[in-house]
């Protein structure tokens, strides 16, 4: 684990009330700014004439990178430095990978669904990762590959999924090992090999294990569609950064070729909930528009409670798209948790009426079909 400012202060002169304290020389104008730069990377050792050796020794073992990192074809795998995403950040995606035997004779059919195969969610397209070509040649293809012999010969650590109380317990092992005590010989990144699919059940509960601890690459023998859309979907949970919110452009949105007249619905730019109301507005029979104001990532009622959703931005977002000039409708529809501003976004923004909408996203459709009703 890094040191901290603090750790790295105690060794320093300032901290022992010794000659030299605050002296400068580092280019930082006391020893507790230069450690806590140091910490951060943001100087340089050698900075500083008056480290300590024992200081020196235990910010290069802390420096150490804990596991090793594997490049194929630009694809990163490995390269992970702690055990919890929240310590910090999981780096590198596990690899979903499918191991095709050219010997076989149905091999380009499994080559053609692997190479169509796709999911598009949270504004993402996932794909397989890499296909391993297990033969004598290496087809072309549009999907990231290796040959077999390639494959085995990188720094890999492959385990058989053949009992899943082994390799679950090996898994961490190897991981905490890694990290904790940053041992050489634990160092390179894992890949679980599973030869069979037959129960799609158990390989999507145990590849989900693995994934959350610890591997670094699931290699299938076979290809199912199913497992792999399952294993994607948790995937992209697990490997998001929990420090940087997901997030959409903040623009004005359509949906179902919209018109002057069309309804006007608003939400900030969290990815979660912007596709929640997007799939809803998808579905409506009515074409819209959906304003997305810029809020940092952040949900609804947080983007509110931290002032990134104000009714200044809101028209700010109207007034740099022009919208007012391009539609004839004035009204616009504002999330139900955010009813306690419908006054101050009413005084804010003059060219628009503000009507109250749902709470969550599914009762759009309903809020709709009685607001087209009423207008009947």
């Amino acid at each position: 684990m890094a040191l901290s400012g603090l750790q790295i202060f105690k060794y320093l002169p300032a901290a022992k009330k010794a000659e030299n304290s605050n002296c400068k020389k580092c280019g930082c104008p006391t020893c507790m700014v230069y450690a806590m730069k140091l910490a951060k990377g943001q100087a340089e050792l050698n900075a500083c004439p008056y480290i300590p050796n024992e200081l020196r020794s235990d910010l290069e073992y802390s420096s150490k990178q804990p596991q090793k990192t594997v490049e194929i074809n630009g694809l990163k795998i490995g390269g992970e430095t702690v055990l919890y995403r929240h310590e910090k950040t999981f780096i590198n995606k596990t690899a979903l990978a499918v191991l095709i035997d050219i010997n076989k004779s149905n091999w380009k059919d499994i080559l053609n669904r692997v190479e169509n195969f796709e999911i598009r969610r949270i504004d993402e397209t996932l794909r397989v990762d890499l296909i391993v070509f297990k033969g004598s040649e290496k087809p072309e293809t549009s999907i990231n590959s290796i040959s077999y012999d390639e494959f085995v010969n990188l720094n890999f650590k492959i385990i058989e999924d053949n009992n899943f109380e082994n390799v679950s317990k090996e898994l961490i092992e190897i991981r905490t090992s890694a990290v904790n005590d940053k041992k050489e010989e634990y160092s390179n990144p894992v890949a679980v090999h599973f030869k069979e699919c037959k129960n799609r059940d158990e390989i999507c509960a145990k590849g989900a294990f693995y994934i959350c601890k610890y591997a670094n690459m699931l290699l299938f023998d076979e290809f199912d569609e199913g497992i792999f859309s399952t294993l994607m979907t948790l995937r992209q949970n697990i490997f998001t950064d929990p420090q940087k919110p997901l997030q959409v452009e903040p623009k004005i949105y359509e949906f179902n070729n919209p018109d002057e007249n069309s309804l006007i619905f608003m939400t900030t730019n969290f990815a979660l909930t912007f596709f929640a109301v997007a799939n809803e507005l998808e579905n409506l029979p009515v074409p819209s528009y959906l304003i997305v104001v810029p809020s940092d990532g952040m949900s609804v009622l947080t983007a509110w409670s931290a002032e990134k959703f104000t009714a200044k931005m809101v028209a700010n977002t109207l007034k740099k798209w022009d919208f007012s000039s391009k539609v004839k409708n004035r009204t616009i529809i504002i999330p139900g948790l955010l009813a306690h501003m419908k006054e101050e976004l009413e005084e804010e923004i003059k060219d628009f009426n503000i009507m109250v909408g749902t709470v969550d996203a599914y009762a759009i459709s309903d809020f709709v079909k009685e607001l087209i009703s009423k207008k009947q």
